[in-house]
């Protein structure tokens, strides 16, 4: 599911509302713009099919008309209402609306409604992935570390160095650097380094090194 700012043509949009004066408008300005348009009564929508976006009737909403839960809708929302209720209004943003239009709907409006609709969406489904993101390194931020201190001990480097070496070892396996610590944790091999010689070269006596 994608959309421009400017082009939604071709997108599935669904429309839950009862049949009225406010979806024939809805309906009229939606495949004016360019998408399909299913529209369908509010109390039947137990399944409701694919769609790149949903409108739906605030005014009639009820706890658990979508298949999914609250606050994690797969896709832009926008609340159609008849007036700016707060009990509305906040009933409609926990089932995750991004954007809404206000009753009655007349011959615009819609377009409007898309463009904050899909940028909100985007802007907060970046924010959760960032958000999942930070807090699985910081869970692996332990793991990181007993992975450096294992590398720091099998190698002879500074922790610099350790994480140096298991951020290009990562890279070069193509997986995630906490992945490849907790390998190393576990008790794994360490990675295939090809400073390893020099690395070990480095770090021993000077005695030693004269006699080689």
């Amino acid at each position: 599911m994608s959309a421009s700012l400017t082009n939604f043509r071709g997108l599935h949009a669904v429309v839950l509302h009862r049949q009225d004066h406010n979806r024939d408008a809805l309906e009229s300005q939606l495949r004016r713009i360019g998408l399909l348009v299913t529209c369908m009564p509010p109390l039947d929508s137990g399944s409701l099919p694919a769609a790149d976006v949903v409108f739906f009737d605030a005014d009639l909403g009820y706890q658990g008309l979508f298949p999914w839960d609250p606050k994690e809708a797969p896709m832009p929302m926008v609340a159609v209402l008849a007036s700016e209720a707060p009990g509305r209004l906040e009933w409609a943003l926990d089932q995750g609306a991004t954007s809404y239009l206000l009753k009655p709907i007349g011959s615009n409006g819609a377009f409007n409604a898309l463009v904050v609709a899909f940028r909100l969406f985007a802007e907060r489904r970046e924010m959760r992935t960032a958000l999942t993101d930070l807090s699985d390194r910081v869970r692996a931020r332990p793991i990181v570390v007993r992975a450096t201190l294992e590398v720091m001990q099998r190698l002879g480097v500074s922790e610099e160095r350790a994480l140096t070496l298991l951020r290009q070892a990562a890279m070069r396996e193509r997986i995630a650097v906490e992945a490849l610590c907790a390998r190393i944790a576990a008790g794994g091999p360490l990675p295939s380094l090809p400073d390893m010689p020099n690395t070990f070269r480095s770090v021993q006596p000077r005695s030693v090194q004269r006699r080689q």
